[in-house]
C-alpha cells in the first residue's frame, strides 16, 4: 500500500514538474518574443545594416529581423499577410510615399512623433505622425565616365542627345518606389511628353534601382536615372560612375512608419527615435544620401546637396494626387516601355 501511495506521489510531482517546465519555457519564449523587432524596408544593406547595428548597440536586448526588397514586393507581402490576418512587420521604411498615404487612409499606421522631431527637416505639409521622413533621398543622372565625357546639361539632354540613344536606363516604377516617385516628379515638372521623349530616344526599363546602376557601372548602359546612396556604394567600390544633379532636383523622402497592430510596438518606437538621432543620421549621410538633420557632416566625395537645399529645391508635388494617379502612371509607363 505504502509503495502504491509513494508511486502516486512521485507521479504527481513529475507532472507538476513538467507543468512548471512548460510554464518556464513559455515565459522565456514570451520574453524572447517581446525583445524582438521586425522591419520591412526597401533600403539596401549599405544603408540599413549599420543603422540596425547602431540600434542594437544602444538596445542590446532587442533582436532585430530586417528584410529588404523593392517597395512593390514589400507591399505585396504585406497584402498577403493582411489576408492571413496578421502582419509580421512592426516597421516599414521605403521610398514610395503614396503607399504611406494609402496605409494611413486604411488605418494601418500608428501615429507617433519621434523624440526630437523639432530638430528634423520635415517635407510633409500635412504631417500628423502617421509616418516621418527618415531621409531626403535624391536621384540624378548617373553617367559611366568611361563612356560619357561631358556632364549632361540637364534632363532634356537625356531625351535628345545621341550620347544617350538606346543607352539610358530607368528602374521599373512598378517594383521600385524611388523609380515611381522619380517618374511622377519628372511628369509634374515637364509633362508626360518628356517621358515619351525619353522612350523615343531609346531609354529602357530595368528590373530595379540597384540593377540599373549595376548596368551603368558595367558599361551596358551609358547612363541611368540613379538613386544617390546606391550609386555612392558603387563609386566606393571603384565603379566609373558620377552622379550629376540637374537644376530641377528629384528629391524623394523615405518615410518610416509603425504599424498600429505591431507585435513589438515599444521596440518600434525606440527604433524610430534612434533613426532620427544625429548618430543614425550621420550614418545616412555616410552611406551617400541626404539626412533629415541639418547638424550632420556631409561627405564631400558624393557631391550631395545639403539637407536644407534638398528640402527647399526639390520639385514640389502633391502626394495625395500622386496616390490617386499611381496605378494610371505605372500602367502608362509599362505600356510605353514594353
Amino acid at each position: 500500500m505504502f509503495k502504491k501511495v509513494f508511486m502516486l506521489i512521485c507521479a504527481a510531482l513529475l507532472i507538476a514538474g513538467c507543468g512548471g517546465g512548460d510554464s518556464a519555457d513559455k515565459e522565456a519564449q514570451d520574453k524572447k518574443s517581446a525583445n524582438k523587432l521586425v522591419i520591412y524596408t526597401s533600403m539596401k544593406e549599405s544603408l540599413i545594416g549599420g543603422i540596425v547595428e547602431g540600434f542594437k548597440a544602444k538596445n542590446p536586448g532587442i533582436e532585430v529581423d530586417w528584410q529588404s526588397a523593392g517597395a512593390g514586393k514589400i507591399m505585396a507581402k504585406l497584402d498577403a499577410e493582411r489576408q492571413s490576418g496578421h502582419l509580421m512587420a512592426d516597421i516599414i521604411w521605403t521610398s514610395e510615399v503614396p503607399d504611406f498615404y494609402q496605409m494611413k487612409n486604411e488605418g494601418l499606421l500608428e501615429k507617433y512623433q519621434p523624440a526630437g522631431f523639432d530638430e528634423l527637416l520635415n517635407p510633409f505639409d500635412d504631417y500628423d505622425g502617421s509616418f516621418t521622413a527618415a531621409r531626403l533621398g535624391t536621384l540624378g543622372i548617373v553617367i559611366n565616365t568611361n563612356k560619357v565625357t561631358a556632364d549632361p546639361a540637364g534632363w532634356e539632354t537625356i531625351a535628345t542627345d545621341p550620347t544617350y540613344k538606346n543607352s539610358f536606363g530607368i528602374a521599373d516604377p512598378a517594383l521600385s518606389g524611388t523609380a515611381f516617385m522619380s517618374i511622377a516628379l519628372l511628369e509634374k515638372q515637364f509633362g508626360w511628353d518628356y517621358i515619351i521623349r525619353l522612350h523615343d530616344n531609346g531609354a529602357s526599363k530595368s528590373k530595379g534601382s540597384g540593377r540599373v546602376v549595376d548596368d551603368t557601372a558595367d558599361g551596358v548602359l551609358n547612363a541611368c536615372l540613379g538613386v544617390d546612396y546606391i550609386t555612392a556604394g558603387k563609386i566606393d567600390k571603384g565603379a566609373p560612375l558620377k552622379m550629376v544633379y540637374p537644376h530641377e532636383l528629384l528629391m524623394v523622402p523615405s518615410p518610416v512608419a509603425i504599424f498600429k497592430n505591431a507585435d513589438h510596438k515599444d521596440n518600434a518606437k525606440k527604433f524610430v527615435d534612434y533613426l532620427m538621432t544625429q548618430e543614425a543620421q550621420q550614418m545616412v549621410a555616410n552611406a551617400g544620401t541626404v539626412p533629415v538633420r541639418a547638424d550632420v557632416q556631409m561627405p564631400e566625395k558624393y557631391n550631395l546637396p545639403a539637407p536644407v537645399d534638398a528640402l527647399n529645391n526639390g520639385i514640389k508635388i502633391n502626394y495625395s494626387e500622386v496616390l490617386e494617379n499611381k496605378d494610371d502612371t505605372i500602367k502608362k509607363f509599362s505600356n510605353l516601355f514594353k
